[in-house]
């Protein structure tokens, strides 16, 4: 029974990794010729590992690693391993998504969230925070899509500083911005890297910190104070947070109106997004540091927020391991256009999954002479 069960498990897994290439052709941006795992880890555990090598070389072609010393080299392997396994579990318990090698698997767990995510966990939601408004529901797409209407600007990347954070703010004020002045402008992250030390209120010390992290909502405070942000080409992204503020007033590019806290409830989530444009979101990115491609639905997901993200949309797809239709959320997030799904993440809609529902912000724009 367990062999036939773990028979039925494997083709399930391969069944999907054909439905997902078919759909989304090379979605993950790969050539041809490079191997499977890059794009999925499954099967045999004592199989990959004694390819290790073989799909270490690989990695470190499609990425660019190169290491210092030869100490270094055998220490990243090590860990390369270990990641292996780790994606091979994650896809055990993620089996509507696609597991495998990304940019991070020479990284262990706490470099990834030093250096990648950047959601400041001592921050949270003020208890006064403004609330939106409960909106009608009743006539909602099935799907939507703000990049298909000229709200999302190009997938950035944030580097190895945890200012996810500041991708997210900028993010939804961009879409806000779009919609208030019908111009698509790239704002600046840097600005909030190195001026906003927003601080919460209810917690002392707990400020935005550049790249130790921060939050969406703290920012869009900051911004309100200081008059806006600018363009990105004018303050433009350096990835260190060791520089001091260089914000010029007269070269803002947009402007904060109001900014407020969504409803839990995914249909008002729905509701804001389409009404309001992208919403900033916090969420537990575990699965995302093996996150290859499709819906990640995973069965277990811990709920404690670390990392800064954008929603932009949401759709429908068929998950031939449920066996049925899962609504999923479209998340724009920022490490490059070579992870993920040409650097976005689609994660399903449901009781909440990773914490997605738990801190989402929905900021208004005012026009601007610029």
């Amino acid at each position: 029974m367990a062999i036939r069960f773990s028979f039925l498990f494997l083709f399930s897994i391969l069944l999907t990794t054909s439905l997902l290439v078919a759909v989304n052709g090379d979605i993950k941006g790969l050539d041809d010729d490079e191997d499977i795992l890059i794009r999925q880890v499954v099967g045999d555990d004592d199989h990959h590992m004694l390819n290790a090598d073989h799909h270490f070389t690989i990695f470190k072609k499609r990425f660019g690693k190169m290491y210092a010393s030869d100490e270094e080299h055998h220490y990243r392997f090590s860990v390369f391993k270990a990641n292996l396994r780790r994606a091979m579990h994650h896809q055990k318990l993620d089996p509507s998504a696609v597991h495998g090698v990304t940019q991070f698997s020479d990284m262990t767990p706490d470099e990834f969230r030093r250096n990648f995510l950047g959601v400041n966990r001592r921050l949270r939601l003020p208890s006064d925070a403004n609330k939106a408004p409960i909106l009608p529901t009743g006539d909602l797409p099935s799907d939507f899509d703000w990049r298909q209407h000229g709200a999302v600007t190009p997938v950035k990347n944030q580097g190895s500083c945890g200012s996810c954070w500041s991708f997210s703010t900028t993010g939804a004020l961009e879409g806000a911005n779009f919609l208030a002045t019908g111009k698509l402008v790239s704002l600046s992250e840097q600005q909030l890297v190195d001026c906003d030390h927003e601080c919460d209120p209810e917690e002392k010390g707990s400020c935005d910190s550049g790249c130790s992290g921060g939050l969406m909502n703290s920012a869009f405070e900051y911004t309100l104070k200081a008059g806006g942000l600018m363009r990105e080409e004018d303050y433009p992204y350096t990835g260190t947070d060791r520089a001091t503020c260089k914000f010029d007033k007269t070269k803002v590019a947009a402007k904060v109106a109001n900014f407020s806290v969504v409803s839990l409830d995914e249909e008002q989530i729905a509701a804001n997004l389409v009404k309001n444009g992208p919403l900033a979101v916090a969420i537990n990115a575990v699965f995302m540091q093996t996150y290859v491609g499709g819906v990640s639905c995973p069965y277990i997901c811990s709920k404690k927020l670390d990392h800064g993200v954008l929603l932009v949309g949401y759709g429908t797809g068929y998950s031939p391991i449920r066996m049925k239709e899962k609504p999923y959320w479209i998340i724009k997030n920022s490490w490059g256009e070579k992870w993920g799904e040409n650097g976005y993440y689609k994660i399903c809609r449901g009781p909440n999954v990773c914490g997605v529902d738990s801190m989402v912000s929905t900021v208004a724009a005012v026009s601007t002479s610029s």
